[in-house]
């Protein structure tokens, strides 16, 4: 029976942050019941429902680790841990310099900790070599959005908005599989024949658009940005366009109808594989509902995912699919817009405040001197103290310990050697540290190779606030007690400034860091100072930018301008619930449509005995699988990576069904078994990502990045697939891809 009142928190996964209740049981594992809510109407997915097992799992790391001479890691005394992470810090710095010193945070937490850790890089640790694995997620997104509006957030509008549309385009995302409850907001779309989803693979998302649902469009791998060209081709030249909202709202319209000019459908088939006729029709479809929509009718939304965005053009894609947007004349409007699908559970806040290479918190440049200088007295340092701008993600880790990189490394949160690209060059970066230090409840794959190991809360062991992907900030509540000697981030990180003598406080309850976020994030783009966790634990829905009534406003890109407070029942909700409604945030309150075009590929696909290599993600697993392929029920679903192949294309291979295959290229070569099915393209393989060991498909993956995002190209590479022929037993095979 339970032995306590139920709390209210959210789910530990993916952005959607569906509500949910947890009650500690005596002697078991605690008891998940699905809350209504706005994102997810009462509902959870196979993950959500199994997360308390995670809890009291046999793996959870409960006490520090600390490497022996023997190369061995055993259990340590927390003063013995943290002292010798104190003491290398503080013997790298002296001998090499700050920046040989390095910080990687996570997208998983919670705001008070990515804050956190962004003023610790700083300040405690002097580095500006601090990034997250959201740039591995949303950066393209993030840089595309704030050169056309001003602002980036990856919903300027409630998730609620999509289920009254009669039309959506949803590109490189499979919702029915990556977040469950999202699919109940197609409804609407799906019922007027308008969901349009854009995906090489018929996922279990495409499948909705059959029996008259809407369209399935399956271009080429790679090929997004042609078909977007294409559609705002479509639109322009056939007089579907809102040239009232241009006029009013926009610049660079005329830049836009040269750029999209060479895209006419027939050539957008060359080079998509999609018919013209599906091309003109698809951008019918968005432009009789956005038509009607002006009216008062029901929406139109264009929606992007990681399957559009990380690529070597992923910066580029994701602004044609605005431009398209802003040419039907949505964002900023009551008739539908423009948003991107974060992914991980705090992707949208643990960008905001600090842990990217460039900003600080509330938004703001690290380049900035006002920004810089508002920072700096909200921490009471003196702004000389804060670091200049580091480098993303990809550059950082791949040049772990090389001449001129870190020579210490801090993981929060991230499990690299499965998630980073190239990750057989990030092993080899992580062995060649003098000092990697890993804070995580599990032995990752990045923890096996950590000097020291830090026990941390999971998710319902701990207090603090979560973004979701509409914006909305929501309250993290505890609601078990942590095992053994698991502490929170923010202690470990105020115990470690104290070693440091560090400038600036660390408070360990996250409260007094919310309360310091919220001034250091006064005025900026991200205002969360108006936030208040009593309002919050009250019900309110509060949506960013949301300012007390003081934010100063100017200099920052005018948070008025962004969109005010609009709230419709303030008693309700705070905030900025929609955003852009009365302008953009660009100083003359309008929107940039960016003229793109197509540039070299990144990589040559399709050569003779080659497959294009897909990545994504399963229903049953998350990220890296180091959670989930810890849930018995889980793993018992997904066991192992499965590659999926063409029955043709495994004929042509002489593989069949179940086989083990290897998939590789110059960079690694992975190993799996095959499923054979008519979902995938004849010229493609489909590898999900969740899998460490043989089984990694980042192993494949290359290092190149978008100049503008340093988005990593995960999405698309050429392979080779081969047959394992081997006497050995299939289990055998892949039992180190597991």
């Amino acid at each position: 029976m339970p032995a306590s009142a139920p709390t209210p928190t959210h789910c530990p996964y993916c952005a959607l942050q569906c509500a949910m209740t947890v009650t500690p049981v005596d002697g078991g594992v605690p008891e998940i019941r699905a809350r209504d809510f706005p994102t997810n109407g009462g509902a959870l997915c196979r993950k959500g429902w199994s997360a308390a097992q995670l809890l009291g799992s046999p793996e959870r790391i409960t006490q520090p680790l600390l490497r022996g001479d023997d190369g061995e890691l055993r259990p340590a005394t927390w003063d013995d841990a943290l002292d010798a992470v104190a003491d290398r810090a503080r013997g790298i710095r002296r001998d090499h310099g700050a920046d040989a010193v390095a910080v990687f945070g996570a997208g998983g937490l919670t705001n008070e900790k990515a804050y956190q850790l962004g003023k610790f890089a700083r300040l405690a640790l002097g580095t500006a070599m601090i990034d997250y694995n959201g740039r591995f997620c949303m950066s393209s997104a993030a840089a595309a959005g704030n050169r056309a509006f001003g602002l980036d957030r990856g919903l300027p509008f409630p998730l609620t908005d999509l289920g009254r549309a009669d039309a959506i385009l949803l590109l490189g995302s499979n919702v029915a599989e990556t977040m469950p409850p999202f699919v109940r907001h197609l409804q609407g779309a799906r019922d007027a024949g308008g969901l349009m989803v854009v995906d090489p693979r018929r996922s279990p998302t495409a499948k909705l658009t059959e029996d008259g649902a809407g369209l399935h469009l399956m271009p080429t791998p790679g090929t997004d940005l042609q078909l977007l060209l294409g559609l705002a081709h479509v639109v322009l030249t056939e007089g579907l366009s809102d040239e009232a909202y241009l006029a009013d709202r926009t610049v660079g319209r005329d830049a836009i109808v040269r750029s999209v000019a060479p895209w006419w459908p027939e050539r957008v088939q060359a080079s998509t594989g999609i018919p013209a006729g599906l091309v003109r029709e698809a951008a019918h479809r968005l432009a009789a509902a956005a038509e009607t929509a002006r009216s008062g009718g029901p929406g139109v939304y264009i929606l992007t995912g990681r399957g559009v965005e990380q690529h070597a053009n992923g910066t580029d894609t994701t602004t044609a699919a605005i431009n398209l947007a802003l040419l039907l004349g949505l964002p900023g409007t009551t008739a539908g817009g423009y948003g991107t699908l974060t992914g991980q559970g705090n992707g949208q806040g643990g960008r905001e405040h600090g842990q990217k290479s460039d900003q600080l918190p509330g938004y703001r440049k690290i380049t900035d001197p006002a920004h810089r200088a508002h920072v700096a007295a909200a921490w009471g340092v003196d702004e000389s103290l804060i670091p200049g701008p580091g480098v993303p993600a990809t550059e950082l880790l791949h040049s772990l310990g090389l001449p001129g990189g870190p020579r210490m490394l801090m993981v929060h949160g991230a499990n690299v050697a499965v998630s980073a690209p190239d990750a057989g060059r990030v092993i080899a970066g992580l062995r060649r540290l003098d000092f990697l230090v890993v804070s995580d409840f599990f032995l990752s794959e990045t923890a096996a190779e950590a000097d020291v190991v830090l026990p941390v809360l999971q998710w319902a062991e701990e207090e603090g606030t979560m973004t979701n992907l509409e914006g909305r900030v929501l309250r993290r509540r505890r609601a078990t007690e942590p095992p053994g000697q698991a502490r929170s981030e923010l202690w470990i990180l105020s115990e470690l400034a104290r070693r440091l003598d560090a400038p600036g406080r660390y408070p360990a309850d996250p409260r007094e860091v919310f309360a310091e976020l919220r001034e250091a994030s006064r005025g900026g783009l991200a205002d969360y100072s108006g936030i208040s966790y009593e309002e919050l634990d009250a019900g309110a829905a509060v949506y960013w930018p949301c300012p007390d009534g003081t934010a100063d406003a100017d200099g920052t890109g005018n948070v008025v301008g962004a969109g005010g407070t609009n709230a419709a029942d303030a008693s309700r909700l705070s905030g900025t619930p929609r955003l852009f409604l009365e302008r953009f945030a660009h100083p003359d309150g309008r929107a940039r449509l960016v003229p793109v075009r197509l540039s070299a590929p990144a990589e040559t696909l399709n050569e003779p005995g080659s497959l294009t290599l897909l990545t994504g993600r399963l229903l049953e697993h998350y990220q890296s699988g180091a959670q989930t392929r810890r849930v018995p029920e889980l793993a018992a679903a997904r066991p192992e990576p499965r590659a999926e192949l063409h029955p043709s294309t495994a004929l042509a291979l002489g593989v069949a069904d179940g086989d083990a295959v290897s998939i590789s290229n110059d960079r690694g070569r992975a190993v799996a078994r095959a499923s054979l099915t008519a979902d995938v393209r004849p010229d493609c393989v489909f590898l999900p990502f969740h899998f460490g060991g043989d089984g990694s498909a980042n192993l494949l993956t290359p290092g190149l990045t978008d100049p503008i995002s340093s988005m990593p190209a995960f999405k698309n590479t050429s392979v080779v697939v081969r047959g394992l022929r081997t006497a050995a037993e299939p289990q055998a095979i892949l039992a180190g891809a597991r």
